[in-house]
Parts: structure tokens; C-alpha cells; sequence
């Protein structure tokens, strides 16, 4: 068994929550955060069930690098 380390990017929509992979472009949805982590986690394992070795060697090579960004924008409007 081997053991990947990935990122989970996770926003509130509406009444429920979207969890993005970026590294592997895998989304899921849940009613919490807990529930869309845990079903995000499921996708994943199921990609990797399902994937060739050629797609799971091309997207496990992604990288994703979470850094904040400031910016100053002039509301004139």
C-alpha cells in the first residue's frame, strides 16, 4: 500500500460544501465539511481504482502550492 499526499481545497456553496483534489482535478459535494471531505477522499480512491497506471503517473505528478495573495483593488464604483 502506498500513501499520497494531496491537497483539498474546500468551499461553502449554498446549503453544502464543495471539495476540490487540484492535483488530481477530482471535485465532490457533501452537507458539511466533514461529509464533503470524507466523499472527496472517497472520489479519490475510487479514481485510483479505476485509472490506467499512465493517468494515475500523470496526475499524481502535479504539484499545488497554497499561498496567500494580497492584493489592493480601488472600489470606485
Amino acid at each position: 500500500m502506498r500513501t499520497y499526499h494531496f491537497t483539498a481545497v474546500v468551499e461553502r456553496e449554498g446549503n453544502g460544501y464543495t471539495a476540490l483534489c487540484p492535483e488530481l482535478e477530482i471535485v465532490s459535494e457533501g452537507a458539511t465539511l466533514d461529509e464533503a471531505c470524507r466523499m472527496l477522499k472517497e472520489a479519490v480512491t475510487l479514481f485510483f481504482e479505476c485509472a490506467g497506471t499512465e493517468e494515475v503517473s500523470e496526475r499524481t505528478r502535479k504539484q499545488c502550492h497554497i499561498i496567500p495573495m494580497e492584493c489592493s483593488i480601488e472600489q470606485d464604483r
